[in-house]
């Protein structure tokens, strides 16, 4: 079966947000919660997938994740996505949909925005009023940037270091855990802004000249400001549930469609 186009630029910081089908809760168990992140952690064994945060709510998934060619990223939500699914399904006696039939990339440019995307992801469950502080969900990448595990460590952190400039782990922890204190002092929990997960770009303008340079064949794109932040957006239409990847018509054109039936290799 014929995989979607995918349209990741080597080098770049992206942040993927996928989403249950209409917005189910399917993730609202712990236990679902863990199987996404246990084949999230096999997807970075099998393909190397470079995962900068991470948090998995009860209806959708948002990932931070750094570019490194070779269809690793498409291959690795693949795999965890897919399995996910499979087992869900098997488990709950289910059929039909887990995902919607999209999930959206985001590019995220490092100087300045590549941190508040971070915070951006560990205040997502703050947000909905479930939690007073994002330490208190355990499906996310904030208790791992505070509290290193020894073993099955899912993000890269040498790599989230080198990224925000930091040398030393200790600070690491210290720094995020300031910004984090920052934005709850601000309120800042409290605004979903949607940029950082419905754009094509966010970042300098420079960056976003640079994303568009590459992304040359899309449909118009236009630089809207919002506050300190330039994001890149393109004209969206209204889609519903039920889109079949042939009649209907992408929200964006950087929002790919992922097979529900790809058959998976254990190998």
């Amino acid at each position: 079966m014929a995989r979607a186009n995918r349209h990741y630029i080597p080098g770049c910081v992206w942040h993927i947000t996928h989403r249950c089908h209409k917005q189910e809760f399917l993730f609202k168990f712990a236990k679902d919660r863990s199987r996404y992140l246990y084949w999230l952690f096999e997807a970075k064994k099998r393909f190397g997938l470079k995962i900068l945060n991470y948090i998995v709510t009860s209806n959708h998934v948002h990932l931070l994740l750094f570019d490194t060619g070779q269809d690793v990223i498409p291959k690795s939500i693949q795999l965890a996505a897919g399995r996910t699914a499979q087992e869900y399904n098997q488990r709950k006696n289910r059929k039909g949909a887990f995902w919607e039939d999209r999930y959206h990339a985001t590019a995220i440019d490092i100087e300045d925005h590549l941190y508040r995307c971070i915070i951006y992801i560990d205040l997502n469950m703050v947000r909905t009023g479930k939690i007073m502080h994002p330490g208190q969900w355990e499906a996310s990448g904030y208790n791992e940037i505070q509290n290193p595990p020894d073993r099955y460590t899912i993000l890269d952190r040498k790599l989230l270091m080198r990224l925000c400039q930091v040398s030393d782990s200790k600070q690491m922890s210290v720094i995020h855990q300031q910004w984090i204190t920052d934005a709850l002092d601000a309120d800042i929990s409290k605004k979903r802004d949607a940029v950082w997960s419905e754009s094509v770009a966010v970042g300098g303008e420079l960056f976003l000249e640079a994303i568009n340079e590459k992304r040359k064949g899309f449909n118009k794109r236009k630089k809207i400001r919002n506050g300190s932040k330039l994001n890149l957006s393109e004209p969206t239409e209204p889609y519903n549930h039920s889109f079949d990847g042939k009649k209907d018509t992408l929200s964006q054109k950087n929002t790919y469609l992922w097979d529900e039936n790809y058959e998976f290799s254990d190998r």
